[in-house]
């Protein structure tokens, strides 16, 4: 194909935050391994993906080479507070990743996530109840949003904190993973990281002074071979898991649902098959993944596609595009299937060292709150327009206006 005719990885093509599906198809079949012209490689089939999270490369900016232009605004690796905005497990390389995973998977158990299920179920049984007596409701105001939230709130063991604050915070500080086109958004960017670093500050020394059985009076005290978290791993830890705690599961709980409005025969199958619930969520988050993307840094040359990437090279690994690859989904890859059996194998927790610590808690929540909604609701249905938050990576929704039968549950 001569290079004039390549498509090209662009996610400001009109209509691509409605739908970056097609794009996607497009450049998996045509151009999957990209030497980007912008200055990054861009990885968009199922296989290359896989391959890239297994291989032991770097998420540390400073393996890089050169930062592509896109990316330089966002990589916080300088200024005030920067080593505690760095330190978090998600940017670290082993063996600092090694030991800062091992000293949080040891209070973020399966047990104790297990453990919330009956309160997860109390917090989204009271939302249903205020959508029946409401009819109308935003869906990502009233149940995707504050359900992650006030679950990683109650199991970090917080004082009750300014939400909406935390909220413009977090949507704030997740542009970090947009490419960032202006001065002005990255210095927003850092300022939100510094201000949810400081609040979280206070957050450890109030634990610290008031500690009970819950996550973070554990994280203070975890150990791991004779090692604790120093304050700035403390802090950095913290910050991820309060954001990623709930940033993820709002686009997995309110895009599923999406996913389901616009498909009714699988609407009505869930209605028909509660026994799918744990299944459709695996296909709510291969179809639509609440998070698109994730980046490597060459330490070592990694061969893709036939082509050598060399060390040094910014990698983004299109998770989005490679959990609709045919090769592993099947011919009907683009179609929201619930009952589909290879579901499960999407990427998008990721994979190899980074795969989501998370990931069991997310799949929790979607099944509990997106279960019980639609066996709750038969007559769910939109009521007016959606609007997509315009993301790249985290993509998701910011309204999503359902009618329910004004009904009280008992």
């Amino acid at each position: 194909m001569a290079e004039q005719e390549r498509v090209w990885f662009n996610p400001f093509l009109p209509g691509f935050f409605n739908d970056p599906y097609p794009h996607y198809k497009q450049l998996s079949e045509e151009h999957p391994v990209q030497d980007h012209p912008l200055g990054f490689w861009f990885l968009s089939r199922y296989d290359d993906v896989l391959a890239l999270l297994r291989a032991g490369q770097s998420v540390e900016i400073r393996n890089m080479s050169d930062v592509p232009p896109a990316h330089q605004g966002a990589t916080l690796d300088s200024g005030p507070g920067a080593a505690a905005l760095s330190a978090s497990m998600l940017d670290r390389d082993p063996p600092d990743h090694t030991r800062l995973r091992a000293l949080v998977t040891k209070v973020f158990t399966r047990r104790a996530i297990s453990a919330l299920e009956p309160r997860i179920t109390e917090l989204v049984d009271r939302a249903l109840d205020e959508m029946a007596e409401r009819g109308s409701s935003d869906l990502v105001e009233q149940l995707a949003f504050p359900l992650p939230f006030a679950v990683i709130s109650e199991m970090l063991g917080l004082p009750p904190v300014d939400n909406a604050r935390i909220r413009d915070l977090s949507g704030t500080l997740v542009r970090s993973l947009e490419p960032v086109a202006d001065e002005e958004t990255a210095q927003a960017i850092f300022s939100a990281a510094v201000e949810l670093q400081t609040l979280t500050r206070d957050l450890v020394a109030w634990k610290r002074a008031n500690p009970a059985d819950d996550l973070l009076t554990a994280l203070i005290a975890a150990e791991h071979e004779g090692q604790v978290l120093n304050e700035d791993e403390l802090v950095s830890q913290v910050v991820l898991l309060y954001v990623a705690g709930h940033e993820t599961t709002v686009n997995l709980i309110a895009n599923g649902t999406l996913a389901l409005l616009r498909n009714p025969d699988q609407h009505a199958l869930l209605r028909q098959r509660p026994d799918l619930t744990a299944n459709a969520v695996e296909e709510f988050l291969r179809y639509d993944s609440p998070v698109q993307q994730t980046r490597r840094i060459m330490i070592s040359p990694h061969e893709a596609g036939g082509l050598q990437i060399p060390r040094g090279a910014f990698v983004i690994a299109c998770l989005a595009a490679a959990n609709r690859d045919e090769k592993v989904f099947g011919p009907d890859a683009d179609k929201l299937r619930l009952d589909r059996k290879e579901a499960r194998h999407h990427l998008s927790f990721g994979g190899g060292p980074h795969h989501c610590l998370g990931a069991a808690l997310a799949r929790l929540e979607g099944q509990i709150a997106i279960g019980r909604m639609v066996q709750r609701f038969p007559d769910l249905a939109l009521d007016g327009e959606i609007e997509v938050n315009n993301r790249i990576n985290l993509r998701g929704l910011n309204k999503l206006p359902i009618k329910v039968h004004a009904t009280v549950h008992g």
